[in-house]
């Protein structure tokens, strides 16, 4: 049974006084019952742990936290990490804050660039330790649109035909911050950024720390190639592998709402912000959750 069967059996669930309500047949469940300007019991804390798990991506409505609420909520499942390059909250370095194309302003003669630019990807995975996951939460919201759409990789995994399993089985691929930030920064940043944060090479397929299963861990943002071979079938593997994210089939839309926060397994989605709503204004707070020392 693979990923999609065995999630089209969810139902709804009350784990510890919160209810999990599935949001699509694949991944993702909003969760209510829940108040974050409140300290959260153990018990809570590890039904949250486990419907990410489970669900690999929550959706919590009608949170009108602060800034102390959402860094507090973060530090309940690790440390905390910023970033190297986009902007953060003043007086708040742990929490992002991120406008229209992940901090590009936008403008109407750019639109037709980033408009289309394929923006699927799992966070950070240039670090030698990708993150855990990331919780954000909505400020500015346009009046429609500027959804965000999560895919399980598991799931994309598991449709892969079996030569393609067995091939990427033992491949590792290389990811690069430059490929996704070099060109919004200067020359003195961009020689700043590949000293600190040199490409990493990553295998092809993870397996879960936490269930096991096994995930495509390949993005169009930052991964650049695969190791191991030649340059053409190199490319058309890592064209073809990215390509599968974009299938409806293994994703859920999120309707933002004000107030709303998400809270994702990096280590198991790729997700993608919809840059629909020009000329009105989208602005979100993220706080990430620093990737443990369990191996790949």
């Amino acid at each position: 049974m693979n990923a999609i069967t065995d999630r089209h059996r969810f139902e709804t669930e009350v784990v510890e006084g919160l209810t999990f309500v599935p949001a699509g047949p694949v991944l993702g469940a909003e969760v209510e019952g829940l108040d974050l300007r409140e300290e959260l019991s153990p018990g809570v804390v590890a039904a949250i742990r486990g419907g990410l798990n489970r669900y690999k991506v929550l959706f919590f409505r009608d949170q009108d936290i602060s800034h102390e609420d959402h860094i507090r909520f973060g530090r309940y499942f690790g440390d905390l990490e910023g970033h190297p390059v986009t902007a953060t909250v003043p007086g708040h370095p742990e929490i992002l804050h991120i406008e229209a194309a992940d901090g590009l302003k936008l403008r109407e003669d750019i639109l037709p660039i980033v408009r289309p630019a394929n923006k699927w990807h799992t966070d950070v995975t240039f670090r030698e330790k990708p993150s855990f996951a990331g919780i954000l939460r909505a400020r500015t919201l346009p009046p429609l649109g500027g959804d965000t759409i999560f895919a399980d990789t598991a799931a994309i995994y598991a449709d892969l035909p079996a030569e393609v399993k067995e091939k990427i089985g033992r491949l590792k691929a290389e990811h690069d911050i430059l490929q996704s930030f070099g060109y919004r920064v200067d020359e003195a940043k961009r020689k700043e950024l590949s000293e600190q944060y040199p490409p990493r090479a990553h295998p092809v397929v993870r397996t879960h720390p936490e269930t096991g299963e096994k995930h495509l861990f390949v993005n169009h943002v930052f991964t650049t190639r695969i190791l191991g071979l030649d340059d053409e079938e190199g490319r058309d593997l890592l064209a073809y592998l990215v390509d599968r994210v974009k299938a409806p089939e293994y994703q859920v839309r999120f309707r933002w709402s004000p107030d709303a926060i998400v809270f994702w397994d990096n280590r198991a989605t790729q997700h993608y912000a919809v840059l629909d709503y020009w000329p009105d204004y989208r602005a979100v707070e993220r706080v990430t959750v620093r990737g443990d020392d369990k191996p790949f």
